[in-house]
């Protein structure tokens, strides 16, 4: 078990971090997860299934961090419910069908979309004005349906809780940040939980995965991961409703910034 001392180490570190960052902005700490996840399984000789694995194991983890983000926005009566209720169902279809797309795509190709949509996110949040708005509120059936599978679709692919892009259209239909970030934080359990259960299923028969493994979920990630990261959540979000909300923004932006030139990098040039 010495060994693994220092996995379970850097996986503590990490799930604090994603938890903060699950309070903060409602994204389910998946921006945070998935990179070091799969640097994590990558040094320590498991690199054909990194990206697969760490996304896998991501979208196990954003259950619980995003049951627990929800609970502490909800205290300050800022997750809208009738959105999560109205939109849930649609997120879960695009939610499995973006697992089964992942099983057939190579792990660059994760990994470079991953930094892609994170970079064209970044840009919205930090060039974006403040009152710049698409529409005065969210939009019904059918373009309902169509903008929540695509939120499910890309955010399995990318092992991320959807807040992403639930935080981004929220606010450019009239919605508060601090309202987009406690509602999208929702999101993730509707994508976290039928993204998991896809992933165990389509790694089952794959060779060469890490220790610990069902499918492409590492069991002793999720349950390091999970446990720091579910006791910082609350932390996270009474922080960010102690943010002024540009600042927030900026903040937002400027993670996602740094994650996305990381890993279009080692997309490009990793090994």
């Amino acid at each position: 078990m010495s060994e693994f001392l220092p996995f379970f180490i850097a996986l503590l570190a990490v799930g604090a971090g994603a938890g903060l960052i699950a309070g903060l902005f409602g994204i389910g700490g998946g921006v945070v997860m998935v990179p070091a996840l799969y640097y994590v399984l990558t040094a320590l000789g498991y690199p054909d299934h990194a990206m697969h694995a760490a996304v896998g194991t991501s979208l196990t983890v954003i259950v619980a961090t995003s049951l627990r983000s929800v609970a502490a926005h909800a205290e300050r009566g800022a997750v809208d419910f009738q959105v999560l209720k109205t939109w849930a169902p649609w997120i879960v279809v695009g939610a499995l069908a973006g697992s089964a797309v992942a099983d057939m795509a190579p792990g660059r190709v994760l990994t470079g979309l991953f930094g892609a949509v994170a970079l064209l996110l970044s840009a919205q949040f930090f060039f974006g004005r403040p009152d710049w708005k698409l529409a005065d509120d969210l939009p019904g059936l059918p373009l309902r349906a169509v903008l929540a599978s695509f939120i499910g679709v890309l955010s399995s692919l990318m092992g991320i809780g959807g807040g992403v892009f639930g935080v981004t259209l929220m606010s450019v239909c009239g919605r508060t940040i601090h309202q987009a970030v406690a509602t999208s934080a929702g999101f993730g359990v509707a994508i976290g939980l039928p993204g998991a259960i896809g992933f165990m299923l389509a790694g089952l028969d794959e060779a060469g995965r890490a220790p610990f493994s069902l499918g492409y979920v590492n069991l002793a990630a999720f349950v390091t991961l999970a446990a720091s990261a579910v006791f910082l959540a609350p932390v996270g979000a009474n922080l960010a409703h102690r943010l002024n909300a540009a600042r927030l923004k900026q903040a937002f932006a400027i993670g996602l910034l740094v994650v996305a030139l990381n890993m279009i990098r080692e997309a490009v040039f990793g090994g």
